[in-house]
């Protein structure tokens, strides 16, 4: 089995994006975990995983409107999609970086 992190940091506020709702889906579509991150904008209890496609889901307007940001409507950004693939045991870090208008991502260690 292969373990899997994430770190969400809020780059416009200097900080940990604390309370983003992250969903983990399979290739196929399928929920595999649905949670929030802690105050360290961590998300612990991701489950293991099995080589394949995945995807990461952070809802990022509703972080920013929970947080008292003014947001366009629509907003630039609402919910972020990270596709990505797993293609061996060991660990797979998806740390995102954010702001209202943009967001980096990585494999991290």
């Amino acid at each position: 089995m292969t373990s899997l992190s994430t770190h969400v940091l809020d780059t416009a506020h200097g900080c940990p994006a604390e309370g983003v709702a992250i969903e983990l889906l399979s290739g196929d579509d399928t929920l595999l975990f649905a949670g929030v991150t802690n105050a360290d904008g961590r998300c612990p209890s991701l489950p293991p995983i099995e080589p394949g496609r995945y995807q990461l889901t952070f809802a990022v307007a509703a972080y920013y409107r929970a947080r008292g940001t003014v947001l366009a409507d629509p907003p630039f950004l609402d919910v972020i999609a990270v596709h990505f693939g797993v293609a061996d045991d060991g660990h797979y870090h998806v740390p995102l970086l954010l702001s209202p208008y943009g967001y980096s991502t990585y494999r991290g260690s």
